[in-house]
């Protein structure tokens, strides 16, 4: 089954809690604290596969969960950091956000990765809160939650050669001779219902052996696709992605001039720039016409096109050196131009972590909540247990440290109202 979009949640797994705990061993007095700290997280990567071309595979589960770090454990035994979520996509894959209006990043090449859910951070022990004036700390932090994204993946097939034409025209017949693609081929009209991709090596011709380019057939092609009718729509997509384009028409047809306008149309309605690609007419089925039927509609045609037959072979070399010929000069010309920037996404932590604010400043009858929202404040808040008093306290640290005390205080802030912080309610103290 072929499957070109959609939707899942991915889940980063938490980070494991860090460990309170003290050294107790016979002729050791005191031997002070020793909790080790928790395991970061499992991130979600997802990669692109060359071997993969459709995204059915992902189909059937819609969240996409990595696991959680191990928590840490006594005698300064760190937890096990957590493996990655790794989930593979075909080449041409786009990421987009959920309500797809801003793209994430494009995966064109084999391998090619990006980390869209980082794990979380795993806590700190108590170990790592030991210090010449605080010798026994009986606090250790939470594990960072990961994070959750609603993503969608939608694919745009990458090949250098994309066959078109209507229906029954020969386009799966065709790709399965010049290349090791496999489509489903009937002995009556019916339509492909999934684009078909195949490799073609130019030595089976008595070309380079070195030399391939890889050819998909766009099915459903039909008068309104690009207006939703048929199939056609949910492939036109797909042909944006190749370099040049194998026009395909049947010679039993009566009026090929008109076959080739509808295509040309839909092409046009789709996407303007779809009728600048560099395009090679084929006409098929010779096998089935006389040289003077052949010749007469070649003259009505009125435009260059390569006569072939996907059942004999007649004329197949001769169009794979053709469609070489023109991948050749695309390439060139390709090189001339000022190579494309690496879509990459952009990350800009700095934006987020620098600083803080107070959302809103929400007036109780005997008291005031000043909301506060910052990266690195709710990092701590989530990592720190509050109800331990020594948690408590690094809150309060934490708030003088960033600044966020003296802004309140500005604010009017007095004794018995409270600070809210990703939820947790905190006490204001001077």
């Amino acid at each position: 089954m072929f499957c070109d979009e959609l939707k899942i949640s991915v889940k980063a797994g938490k980070g494991g809690d860090g460990c309170v705990s003290f050294r107790r061993e016979k002729f050791v007095p005191k031997g002070g604290p020793d909790g080790g700290d928790g395991g970061n997280g499992g991130s979600v990567t997802i990669i692109a596969n060359q071997n993969l071309n459709t995204l059915y595979h992902l189909k059937h589960q819609k969240i996409y969960h990595a696991e959680n770090g191990e928590n840490g454990k006594g005698k300064k035994m760190h937890g096990k950091n957590a493996p990655d979520y790794i989930i593979e996509v075909p080449l041409g894959t786009i990421i987009l956000d959920e309500a797809k209006k801003e793209k994430i990043i494009d995966l064109k090449t084999h391998e090619q990765s990006i980390t869209i859910a980082k794990g979380g951070r795993g806590g700190m022990g108590n170990t790592r809160f030991k210090s010449s004036t605080h010798q026994v700390p009986r606090f250790a932090e939470n594990g960072e939650p990961g994070e959750e994204k609603e993503i969608t993946l939608e694919l745009k097939i990458v090949a250098d050669v994309g066959i078109i034409g209507l229906p029954s025209a020969g386009k799966s017949t065709l790709i399965s001779v010049i290349s090791n693609a496999k489509p489903k081929i009937a002995a009556y009209k019916f339509t492909t219902l999934t684009p078909n991709l195949g490799v073609v090596y130019l030595s089976s011709y008595g070309g380079d052996k070195n030399q391939t380019f890889v050819v998909a057939d766009i099915p459903g092609l039909i008068e309104g696709a690009s207006k939703g009718k048929g199939l056609g729509h949910q492939f036109l997509k797909h042909i944006s992605r190749t370099k040049l384009l194998v026009h395909v028409l049947d010679g039993t047809e009566d009026d090929l001039k008109q076959n080739y306008k509808v295509i040309r149309q839909e092409l046009k309605a789709f996407d303007k720039n779809l009728i600048k690609k560099t395009e090679i007419l084929v006409i098929n089925k010779i096998d089935l016409l006389t040289p003077e039927q052949l010749k007469d509609k070649q003259k009505k045609l009125k435009i260059k096109a390569i006569p072939i037959s996907g059942v004999t072979k007649e004329g197949i070399k001769e169009l794979i050196f053709e469609i070489h010929r023109h991948l050749q000069e695309i390439k060139k010309e390709q090189s001339k131009k000022a190579p494309e920037k690496e879509d990459l996404p952009v990350l800009k932590p700095h934006l987020r972590r620098a600083s803080f604010e107070i959302v809103k400043i929400q007036k109780k009858k005997s008291k005031k909540a000043f909301h506060i929202a910052g990266h690195r404040i709710e990092q701590v808040a989530i990592m720190t247990d509050i109800a331990n008093p020594e948690g408590l306290k690094r809150i309060y640290h934490f708030m003088e440290k960033l600044g966020i005390k003296k802004t309140i205080e500005r604010k009017g802030a007095k004794i018995g109202d409270e600070i809210i912080i990703n939820k947790k309610i905190i006490p204001y103290q001077r």
